[in-house]
């Protein structure tokens, strides 16, 4: 079926080709504004809430122990900030972290704290939607944490070459917001 436009006949088959390249030109559009609103969300966007799981702590002795650990992290509006509490025990070991980061692009910077041996200092980073990595230093202390979110589980790997503990890798799966 043809219609009239002016003194031309369009056939029917061309009108639906004109509507689906204006479809097909749109999409991109609609894509590319996602991604934008992805992109302006913080990286620490979905962290929000209270995680708990289980992990392998390794000793600087070389000896490892299962360890359980519960992390809150309590998000900024628009997730351009997070202050995160970390508590992890095994049958021998015990520590609290808590930090409070600022995001700015894709870097992050910002404090650290451990309660249990009265550690503090300063993290700096790169982070994203989903992976935030990092190092934690102070004078004779130095830490590279990586935490990766997918959903609602978070893996946690920090490393070390203290003394005290070389490794820690933890599972942790969201319990609330």
């Amino acid at each position: 079926m043809a219609s009239r436009q002016g003194n031309f006949a369009i056939p029917a088959t061309l009108r639906l080709m004109a509507a689906a390249a204006i479809l097909a030109s749109a999409l991109p559009a609609t894509a590319q504004s996602q991604q934008t609103a992805e992109a302006a969300a913080g990286p620490f966007e979905n962290l929000q809430g209270t995680w708990s799981g289980t992990g392998i702590i390794t000793l600087g002795s070389g000896d490892k122990e299962r360890i359980r650990c519960r992390v809150t992290y309590e998000v900024e509006r628009g997730g351009s900030g997070v202050d995160q509490d970390l508590r992890c025990a095994s049958d021998s070991y015990k520590f609290e972290l808590t930090a409070k980061l600022q995001a700015n692009g894709g870097n992050i910077s910002g404090f650290w704290s451990e309660r249990t041996r009265s550690l503090n200092g300063q993290i700096v980073g790169r982070a994203s939607v989903g992976q935030i990595q990092a190092m934690a230093e102070t004078s004779g202390f130095a830490a590279a944490l990586t935490f990766v979110t997918r959903g609602d589980r978070q893996s946690v790997r920090i490393e070390s070459k203290a003394q005290e503990i070389s490794e820690v890798n933890i599972t942790l799966r969201r319990t609330g917001k």
